[in-house]
């Protein structure tokens, strides 16, 4: 199945492509929607994930030779050879289709930056941080890293003296190490999106900040008569009666 094609980046300001910022708003939006699928999709883990059983079995038919010479097993003279073929044939494209992701990954983070920095619309780009798809990726990635870890280190150092002790460590340390390099790829992957979101995205809106003054509060400190406009004119006084004696 083939993989969707990248959008391409955006044209250059100069040629003047959209002819108004709704249009230039609408492209932007639809392509970083598309982006953010193509990154974060729920798709993209369960891929990952089933690569890593992919690589895990490789990995496994890779050792199943190992421990028929160390049970000095005659047979594996012959199915050994089988055996590797297998486990290369298993664990080669998983490898090989993990790395082409990656390199996808960053071409992605190289094409959202680009249209992000175009314009700014904090309405749409609020449904581009993807909290639940990050927080997913990265609860899911540290639980998987956390099972590779205890899996190498259980399998180092739970090695007991026996006719296939050898192989055993090292099929238990490979299985734990895809495990550990599978999560820390998740793991990368959320932060990173976190990170864009915090450096390229505009903050959330708080609303309208209410004023703290005492101006729209009457009578707060001040008499009811002192604005002037609610004081009557004074009329002018009468002047003095002149040549008058009382």
């Amino acid at each position: 199945m083939p993989r969707p094609t990248l959008p391409s980046p955006p044209p250059p300001a100069h040629l003047g492509v959209w002819p108004d910022r709704a249009s230039l708003l609408a492209d932007r939006g639809r392509t970083l929607d598309e982006l953010r699928r193509l990154s974060l999709g729920v798709h993209r883990v369960l891929l990952l994930w089933l690569l890593a059983v992919a690589a895990i079995i490789g990995w496994a038919l890779l050792v199943l030779p190992l421990q028929q010479l160390e049970q000095r097993d005659s047979t594996g003279f012959v199915l050994g050879p089988l055996f590797g073929t297998l486990g290369l044939a298993a664990l080669t494209p998983s490898v090989a289709a993990v790395v082409l992701a990656v390199r996808r990954d960053r071409d992605i983070s190289r094409l959202l930056d680009v249209w992000a920095r175009l314009d700014s619309h904090p309405p749409t780009d609020a449904g581009l941080r993807s909290p639940g798809l990050s927080l997913f990726w990265l609860l899911s990635s540290l639980a998987v890293c956390s099972i590779g870890l205890w899996t190498s280190f259980a399998g180092a150092t739970g090695a007991e003296p026996g006719p296939v002790a050898y192989s055993r460590v090292v099929l238990v340390t490979g299985i734990g190490t895809i495990l550990w390099v599978t999560g820390l790829i998740g793991v990368v992957k959320a932060v990173r999106h976190y990170r864009w979101a915090l450096r390229v995205l505009p903050p959330k809106s708080t609303g309208p900040q209410r004023t703290s003054g005492t101006a729209s509060a009457p009578g707060a400190g001040t008499h009811p008569t002192s604005d002037p406009a609610s004081t009557p004119e004074a009329g002018p006084e009468p002047a003095p009666e002149s040549g008058r004696e009382p």
